[in-house]
């Protein structure tokens, strides 16, 4: 009976572990993170993970950085350029 205690609660929580993203993204390693709301980053973590090729990843990997970083400004904190994760992302073959 213990046991099927446990695999339900962790039936119950594996959606939450899948929502929060891949590895990669946190706020260590995201431009912005600190700025968006939680439901921008299962947004935008989503978004990554949805590309196909890599310019359209770069186009919006762009986007998100200008809007990160007037998020940033109005704190009075200039953003710190981040690793591509559309570089990754290539070099893991997963963009062409």
């Amino acid at each position: 009976m213990r046991a099927r205690h446990v695999l339900s609660g962790l039936c119950l929580c594996l959606p939450l572990v899948a929502a929060a993203g891949p590895w990669r993204a946190g706020p260590d390693n995201s431009a912005g993170w600190r700025w968006m709301t939680p439901a921008e980053r299962v947004e935008h973590q989503r978004r990554l993970r949805g590309f196909t090729r890599y310019d359209d990843c770069v186009a919006y990997q762009r986007e998100h950085h200008v809007l990160m970083g007037e998020r940033a400004r109005r704190d009075g904190v200039e953003l710190k350029p981040h690793r591509s994760v559309c570089d990754e992302l290539r070099a893991e073959g997963r963009l062409r």
